[in-house]
């Protein structure tokens, strides 16, 4: 069988975090079985579907670079098929037009629930094609379900699932204006797509079998499905914005990296033993849907954030630093003046859970800073610091190459002439080059801050303590 998936979101919001994971299980799968991915935008709620949801969409699949082999496809541009698909089942006997007003369905519906019934439409169209319709209503046209029966799905997660025809009944493909239903249109889609497998959320659970039903009376058996659990808060609620249920492109701008938003979506609800780093190779390659879990997964911001900081730590210098392109523009950090970035990257990369957070500690290897951190000069700035960093000034500027190395060296020669310890020295310094009190080790600080900002930097913080009162 030549496998072949689809991600179909709804251009109505974001791409958000479950529908990331659909895309990337859909995508893992065909990649796995050396099939086609298609990226199928679903766009007939005209209503709510906007160009800028699509864009979001694109935009967000791109920055995952869970790339498609076909599509994107819109439903918009394929309705002279779906029309020609749904005159197919009327012409049949597998569809018929129903001339309920709304008043006359808002009443039906009162009355069941009023004798507890389940709210669902009884048929009463479903053979009186012969009759005279009503005037002034524009029919719906309904699909004409078995009334007898059941719908078997072997789901590839959730095992064998039931579904009794009774409990369905006739829905609408087709509006009062001729437009068609989702239901109408995926079914269409998936046999015109030749779709294998359908990945999906388990919210879709309810529409399988109407699915199923609707692709059988045109002649088709369905696609093998695949019903992936919800994905939770972790107070065990349905996930939320207060969860992290937002855009995946605030990620973007949060500063993770793709890898790790794929590296932490990936074990949501599925697993390869006790592994939690996975290289998308090794995703590729481990990667089953009879593995993924039927229980719903928890979301974890702390463990996305240990997920991110091992591949800021361990993703090649090149590849971070043109991920912090976006966020250096955003932060309006000019780094041509200054340390080669990669240097600063290597400098930086164990101190950094984000990359939002990266450019914000580095901005003083580029940028005079405007003011030293209050703490920092309370704890650091004593009345006998001044005469020190003049000391260390003095050294330094007598240094001939402005290497680490040397500048270790001059510093550890400063600290014999003032008969301290380096834990005495260095903390002050710090702040005197940096204006607050951390930063990576000194000597490498002080290399990539370039000499003549290093010096001139300890000279003001000499003029600044000078004014301290004692």
């Amino acid at each position: 069988m030549n496998v072949r998936t689809r991600f179909a979101p709804s251009p109505t919001g974001y791409l958000h975090i479950g529908g990331a994971r659909t895309a990337l299980f859909s995508w893992l799968y065909a990649r796995k079985m050396g099939g086609a991915f298609i990226l199928r935008i679903e766009d007939t709620d005209r209503e709510r579907s906007t160009q800028a949801s699509v864009d979001a969409i694109l935009e967000g699949m791109a920055w995952l670079d869970l790339g498609h082999d076909e599509g994107p496809f819109y439903q918009t541009h394929r309705f002279d098929r779906y029309a020609e698909v749904i005159q197919q089942l009327v012409d049949s006997g597998h569809a018929y037009r129903c001339y309920c007003s709304k008043e006359e369905l808002e009443q039906l519906r009162e009355g069941q629930m009023a004798r507890k019934e389940k709210p669902r439409y009884d048929g009463r169209w479903r053979d009186r094609q012969d009759e005279t319709p009503p005037e002034g209503v524009d029919p719906v046209i309904r699909f004409r379900n078995p009334q007898t029966g059941v719908v078997d799905i072997d789901d590839l997660v959730r095992g064998k699932i039931t579904i009794s025809n009774e409990e369905l009944d006739d829905l609408i493909i087709a509006r009062s204006d001729g437009t068609p239903t989702y239901n109408l249109t995926v079914v269409v889609d998936d046999i015109d797509m030749q779709v294998t497998h359908v990945i999906r959320g388990d919210d879709h659970i309810n529409n399988t079998p109407r699915q199923i039903n609707i692709m059988r009376a045109l002649g088709y058996e369905p696609p093998k499905f695949a019903h992936l659990p919800m994905i939770l808060g972790s107070d065990g609620q349905r996930l939320s914005k207060r969860h992290g249920a937002v855009s995946v492109m605030q990620y973007r701008d949060d500063g993770f990296t793709p890898q790790a938003l794929l590296n932490y979506l990936v074990r949501l609800g599925w697993s390869n033993g006790d592994q939690e780093i996975f290289s998308r190779e090794e995703m590729i390659e481990l990667f089953s849907l009879e593995a993924v879990n039927r229980a719903p997964s928890a979301f974890n911001t702390d463990k996305l954030l240990w997920l991110n900081q091992h591949y800021i730590k361990t993703l090649p210098v090149e590849e971070l630093a043109a991920q912090l392109q976006w966020h250096l523009q955003e932060q309006k950090l000019d780094v041509s003046n200054g340390p080669a970035l990669a240097d600063v990257i290597n400098a930086q990369r164990e101190r950094a859970k984000t990359l939002v957070e990266m450019v914000a500690i580095s901005r003083y290897f580029y940028e005079d800073f405007a003011d030293f951190d209050p703490t920092a000069v309370q704890k650091q700035f004593k009345a006998d610091t001044a005469d020190n960093l003049q000391t260390v000034h003095d050294e330094f500027a007598a240094l001939s190459e402005w290497k680490a190395e040397p500048i270790h060296a001059a510093l550890q020669a400063a600290c014999e002439k003032l008969g301290l310890k380096l834990g005495k020295v260095g903390p002050p310094l710090r702040v005197a080059v940096t204006g607050a009190a951390s930063s990576p080790s000194i000597d490498i600080t002080l290399e990539l801050i370039g000499r003549e900002r290093s010096l001139a930097r300890i000279q003001r913080a000499v003029s600044f303590i000078r004014t301290i009162p004692c």
